[in-house]
Parts: structure tokens; sequence; C-alpha cells
């Protein structure tokens, strides 16, 4: 079991390209099923193509790949260094 302070101290790296792309700073959990839904990083540019009303980054859970004692792996194939996806 992890909690969820644990999971703001791991980066989010992701594999594709191996762009460091922040902390995790919140979560989206589905109550009903008690489930995480997806990881919120803050945005610092437009790098992804889900983005929360606040301007953060919305990183699916299906997109994280690991979760490792140091980092969180995920794969955001349509990601580029331009910020377009």
């Amino acid at each position: 079991m992890m909690k969820t302070s644990e999971l703001r101290q791991r980066e989010v790296i992701n594999i594709v390209d191996g762009k460091r792309l922040g902390y995790v700073t919140d979560l989206d959990i589905d109550l009903e099923k008690g489930m995480i839904k997806s990881i919120i990083i803050p945005g610092h540019s437009k790098i992804f193509s889900l983005f929360s009303k606040s301007g953060d980054y919305v990183i699916p859970w299906e997109q994280i790949k690991t979760i490792g004692s140091d980092v969180i792996l995920v794969e955001l194939p349509n990601y580029m260094s331009s910020g377009k996806v």
C-alpha cells in the first residue's frame, strides 16, 4: 500500500522521450469505485492535450506504466518537445 504523500515525492517521467514532467500535486479519484482515475501535475507550459480547469496537466491512470521508489514512468506517445500533441 502507498500513501498519497509518497506519490507526491516522485518525479513523473515520459518513457517515450525521457522528459521530466514534474511532480504529482493531486489525484483524481473515483470515490464510488475506490480507484485513482488520473494524476495531476502543475502546468508549466502546454505539454499535454488534457488540461484540468486550473491549467494543471492531467495524466490518465492508464498512461502510468510503473511507479518506482523514486519516479513514476508514464507513456505519452503524442508528447512532443514543442508542446503540441
